[in-house]
């Protein structure tokens, strides 16, 4: 529809008052980005070689496991550790811990065979 060669809908300006009504619609509570950027620091990444590694070493993480990595992690951090070695059960994980970032990961064998260099922190998760 058009009114005076401008496109409907359009609220028009009147020297009353016009009321227009605005949809009221139900928008579900917000978590503050703070909280946001709280819980997303705390989480640990994978880079992409370790998830290679992951596959190619066919090593299997539970969410328990994770969150257990995550802990030692945060534990390394509190002690001003940079790069870590993560042991858990027969696997073992280089971390960046500034970045919260696992850079490889090792099943049993390799963990046992390995020299490991460039880290100043282990943890025993």
């Amino acid at each position: 529809m058009e009114l005076n060669g401008i496109q409907l809908p359009f609220v028009p300006v009147h020297s009353g008052h016009a009321t227009v009504p605005t949809p009221q619609a139900s928008t579900p509570p917000r978590t503050p980005f703070a909280d946001i950027l709280n819980t997303e620091m705390q989480n640990i990444k994978f880079s992409s070689h370790a998830q290679a590694r992951l596959s190619s070493r066919d090593i299997r993480l539970s969410d328990d496991d994770v969150k257990r990595i995550e802990s030692a992690v945060t534990k390394a951090s509190d002690k001003g550790a940079k790069d870590s070695l993560v042991m858990l059960r027969d696997m073992a994980f280089i971390v960046s811990v500034r970045n919260r970032t696992v850079i490889t990961a090792l099943n049993g064998e390799q963990a046992r065979t390995n020299v490991f260099t460039n880290i100043d922190s282990a943890v025993v998760a």
